[in-house]
């Protein structure tokens, strides 16, 4: 197995706990844990190296809520974190950069801010913004996936390219939290179309056997959260894995 394949678990936050919603909708909400530090060092104390901090809050409100559990994550884990929900002023970006995340990833600002995302790249550039490419029948999804969009997601993806974007995290929103698979198709079109973009599959990883499927096709990694929480995949399995 490539040990360049990155297993890179997942904390979702609302009200600063640990959350999982099934498909986006919050109104199918489950509370893992009230303290998302404990979860975060679980994932540490594995061997892993990653995590996918997502503030459900700030993607509702359009604006960064959870900064401070950010900010104790990074202080008190050597986890290399990148954010997510809620990012969309220069404000927002300095805030969670300045709080510790490594990466921060860009879904709605990206479609309905162009101009600002790009500015994002040209100044931060392609190794720290993440370009979010969550899709819906293979069009794009934003605004925590309450709102879609006529966006094919490899024409969206292709453009920014274009202009620097290195990472893509791409979630199809039919499959997130039902535990049923990960899209497999739609990366390996992402693929095909973009073969030098670094692919962060999210969303349906339910089995090892998924995310090994996943790590055979070259992506740059995966993002787990449920199976996790759910005891479908164990963190020893995946520190075997990453190891």
């Amino acid at each position: 197995m490539k040990s360049t394949f990155h297993i890179i678990p997942a904390i979702d936050l609302i009200e600063g706990k640990c959350v999982r919603l099934t498909q986006g909708d919050y109104a199918q909400k489950k509370i893992y844990n009230e303290n998302p530090l404990e979860v975060a060092k679980q994932f540490e104390d594995a061997g892993l190296t990653r995590l996918h901090l997502v503030d459900l809050d700030g993607a509702k409100a359009k604006r960064v809520v959870n900064w401070k559990v950010l900010e104790t994550l990074a202080s008190r884990t050597r986890l290399h974190i990148d954010f997510g929900g809620g990012v969309q002023s220069d404000d927002d970006l300095r805030v969670v950069f300045e709080s510790g995340a490594k990466q921060v990833t860009g879904g709605s600002v990206a479609v309905k801010q162009p101009e600002l995302f790009e500015a994002w790249l040209s100044q931060y550039g392609g190794d720290r913004i993440i370009l979010g490419a969550d899709a819906r029948n293979e069009k794009v999804a934003v605004s925590g996936w309450e709102e879609g969009t006529e966006l094919w997601v490899y024409d969206f993806v292709e453009r920014y390219l274009e202009k620097g974007v290195r990472y893509a995290i791409s979630t199809d929103v039919a499959k997130d939290g039902l535990l049923q698979g990960p899209s497999f198709d739609l990366y390996k079109n992402l693929q095909d179309k973009c073969p030098d973009l670094h692919i962060i599959a999210s969303g349906g990883v339910s089995t090892l056997a998924d995310v090994e499927k996943l790590a055979q096709m070259k992506l740059f990694g995966v993002i787990i959260g449920k199976a996790i929480y759910e005891n479908r995949i164990t963190l020893s399995q995946l520190k075997a894995f990453s190891s």
